[in-house]
């Protein structure tokens, strides 16, 4: 008896590997499926909502060059590289703080950039008597992009000083919260002394993709190429803070190191998304969580598969937004919380019910 046992343990975990195996191939197959439709989808979605006629059209038309090379092209793609980088944020959070539940704005990120986008709003409409179109120009372009991602950065930053370092997971997020009420409530005060940041400041934290060109998305596929490879670096790292901070230390793990450039990999793929897109809630959350409840593994395959899952959402979000109430857009955050938030709430009566 005890030899079948000994002989069958092997062979059932050779059994679930391969599942496993055979899994993540399946969902890295359907994100890819996913994507390719998704371009061709929001390539073939303008002001006549999603139309492959209008888009054959507009392919052979005078205007091709700007509408799809100038507009299109780069929000799709942009979509694509916003999403790639919370979904790989969000896998980050999750890991170092071993909680399905956090998302990438956990530690004041969210609140710095709201804070940086108002404050350049309101000295430009405090100053705009004395401001030339050109400035305001550069203001709308490349101001509230760099204000956002110094904004998000900074959060982050104030973040770690109150916790004092990275080391202890519960006072870094008892620190994220703090700061960020408190960054949230001093942008509140700053758009009751200038009330026409207001407006930028909802827009900004509603999401948009509308103003990405080609820059900003030779900017992001560089940062997502740079951070990507760093994560997968502390892929072991992360795997072993799964087991606990304890079993981590046993393994020679320097916890506070370790979590700190995580912390900086996750708080710099986050700026970067939120600089260009603005606040699009939920992909950081749902794209990891997917990822492990279709075809879990180890963190070198999640961040990987978590990066192209919310790629695939946030693109998809984005034709949504467009194609729902053409000429008209709806704002891709919205789209992103709406269907996030319907999610979670599936899962969990699902899970109730259970």
């Amino acid at each position: 008896m005890n030899t079948h046992a000994s002989v069958d343990a092997p062979a059932a975990v050779a059994r679930s590997g391969a599942t496993d195996a055979s899994a993540r191939r399946r969902l890295a197959l359907w994100v890819l499926a996913a994507l390719v439709a998704g371009v061709a989808a929001g390539l073939a979605t303008g002001s006549a909502g999603f139309s492959p006629r209008a888009f054959w059209a507009d392919l052979n038309g005078d205007d091709a060059a700007l509408l799809i090379g100038q507009i299109r092209a780069p929000r799709t793609l942009g979509a694509v590289l916003v999403g790639a980088l919370l979904g790989l944020a969000g896998a980050i959070a999750q890991g170092v703080f071993r909680n399905p539940l956090a998302d990438p704005f956990l530690l004041g990120s969210a609140a710095g950039a709201g804070l940086g986008v108002v404050l350049v709003l309101a000295g430009a409409a405090l100053g705009g008597a004395g401001i030339s179109l050109a400035t305001i120009a550069w203001i709308e372009r490349v101001g509230l992009v760099a204000a956002a991602f110094c904004g998000a950065l900074t959060g982050v930053s104030l973040t770690l000083m109150l916790a004092r370092g990275a080391v202890h997971t519960l006072r870094l997020l008892l620190a994220g919260v703090v700061i960020g009420v408190l960054l949230g409530a001093v942008s509140d005060l700053v758009t009751v002394a200038s009330p026409d940041a207001l407006r930028g400041k909802q827009a900004f934290m509603l999401g948009s993709t509308s103003f990405l060109g080609w820059s900003a998305l030779a900017l992001m596929a560089a940062g997502l190429a740079l951070l990507t490879a760093l994560a997968r670096r502390h892929a072991r790292a992360l795997d072993a803070l799964t087991l606990g901070e304890d079993s981590a230390v046993t393994l020679g793990l320097d916890l506070g190191r370790v979590r700190l450039a995580l912390v900086a990999m996750l708080s710099l793929a986050t700026a970067l998304a939120v600089s260009q897109a603005g606040l699009v809630a939920f992909v950081g959350l749902v794209a990891p969580h997917l990822v492990r409840r279709h075809a879990p593994g180890p963190h070198g395959w999640l961040l990987l598969a978590s990066a192209g899952m919310g790629a695939a959402l946030l693109l998809w979000a984005d034709v949504v937004s467009r194609a729902v109430i053409a000429p008209q857009e709806l704002p891709v955050g919205v789209v992103t919380a709406v269907l996030g938030g319907g999610y979670l709430v599936w899962l969990l009566k699902q899970r109730t019910a259970s």
